[in-house]
């Protein structure tokens, strides 16, 4: 069943659609019949695409995940390119390249009707941050999330590639300009001035969100990250690496959601899984009852944002040393020759890299309060004096690591600073 343009598949079209397809049927029906049932579940809980789980009743599966030509939880008064699709399954084949244990495979691309079919994430995986509202330990995340990205980043630079074949991969993802003005848009406009979309927990919130908009120092920042958002084509980033976009189990960790993917710098995803922690952390006020105060989950996440970082960087630097002989142009050996200007860089480049994490991570935080997307992290709690407590807690945190970023030298000092909210 070839489309010769667009259409939004349901459930009845869309099993008609897979037995169609060879890469998705074989995966579903094996060499059985193609008359055998299909229970088709459609799951999308995010703000842009439809979702459907697909399972066979001979035991295969697939997730199938279509586009639409706009934002699906506001409608069509916010139209955005289906071509996103195109990239995320561009980037996610990229990264399951250099990721593979942490990146579903994709069976099947259909650029007309802005499909992608990959692998089912069965039970018990579940989406992260649903996990972390629920108060469970995940033993390997930081394991985990630190190597996909250490790897992802390193060997998606210029650190690894030369320089030709570096500007080739970032002329093919400027074509995703249309999600990148979004990310801009929500990330570091909308939140810094009065937008249609904005909301915030009221009127708990109304002064807050009001001296975020009067605060010329915080808007100075935020246009240096905006910037470098914008124009440094550093890596070939997720760009929405949230707690909503890594899905895990006790001993499983699988980044998915790659449809905003683009050459952005290394720092903003890093910044956004950071930044989604702290949320996290700050949240668990509200999810505490009489049985679990929730403090020993707090100091895990505090672990867990520090082994992150700190894994990256041991994980990135030894890459780095790796291949530092290898096709990479960004520090040629023949000038970079010997270990003490080698490490010099290395630590010029990870400082860097560190304040561009905080900055990025404090912006995704400011963004998921008084935005126009926020988290379920806080959403979830019913009580709103409650909710609006431990978001004005972050909110201040992220205020601080943004506007004094160049301050911390390491993560511990981060989470000192966390600790210290009161």
């Amino acid at each position: 069943m070839a489309f010769s343009e667009f259409r939004r598949l349901d459930e009845k079209s869309l099993a008609d659609y897979i037995k169609s397809v060879p890469s998705l049927s074989s995966k579903l029906f094996g060499n059985g019949s193609l008359d055998d049932e299909l229970n088709i579940k459609e799951v999308g809980d995010g703000n842009l695409n439809f979702v459907y789980i697909v399972l066979s009743s001979r035991g295969g599966s697939a997730v199938i995940k279509q586009a639409l030509p706009y934002i699906r939880s506001i409608g069509e008064s916010w139209p955005i390119t289906k071509e996103r699709a195109y990239f995320e399954s561009t980037a996610l084949k990229e990264h399951r390249r250099w990721s593979p244990n942490h990146a579903p495979e994709v069976y099947h691309f259909d650029r007309t009707m802005s499909l992608i079919g990959m692998r089912y994430l069965e039970p018990p995986h579940i989406v992260l941050r649903k996990g972390l509202i629920a108060g469970v330990e995940y033993p390997l995340l930081a394991e985990h999330i630190s190597d996909y990205m250490a790897k992802t980043l390193f060997h998606t630079s210029l650190l690894y590639h030369s320089t030709l074949e570096h500007k080739r991969a970032v002329a093919e993802f400027c074509g995703n300009a249309e999600l990148c003005r979004h990310t801009q848009q929500v990330v570091f406009s909308d939140p810094y001035k009065v937008s249609q979309y904005n909301h915030w927990t009221s009127p708990y919130l109304d002064q807050d969100a009001e001296a975020i908009r009067n605060d010329n120092a915080l808007k100075l920042e935020v246009a240096e990250l905006k910037s470098k958002f914008s124009e440094r084509a550093q890596a070939l980033i997720h760009a929405d690496l949230h707690t909503g976009s890594v899905m895990v189990t006790q001993e499983s960790t699988q980044v998915i959601d790659h449809e905003f993917a683009f050459y952005g710098p290394m720092g903003f995803d890093i910044g956004a899984f950071l930044g989604n922690l702290i949320l996290a952390y700050f949240s668990q006020e509200g999810h505490a009852n009489d049985q679990n105060d929730r403090k020993k989950y707090k100091e895990w996440i505090l672990r867990t944002i520090e082994d992150t970082w700190n894994f990256f960087h041991k994980k990135f630097i030894a890459l780095w040393d790796e291949h530092k002989d290898g096709s990479g142009e960004a520090y040629l050996s023949a000038i970079y020759n010997n270990a003490e200007l080698r490490h010099l860089t290395q630590q010029k480049f990870i400082q860097e890299l560190f304040h561009d994490t905080l900055g990025f991570g404090a912006a995704k935080m400011i963004r998921r309060i008084v935005g126009v997307a926020h988290v379920e992290d806080f959403e979830s709690i019913s009580d709103a004096s409650k909710r609006a407590y431990c978001e004005r807690q972050a909110l201040g945190l992220a205020k601080v690591l943004l506007k004094e970023r160049r301050k911390f030298q390491a993560i511990s000092q981060v989470v000192s600073a966390i600790q210290q909210v009161q």
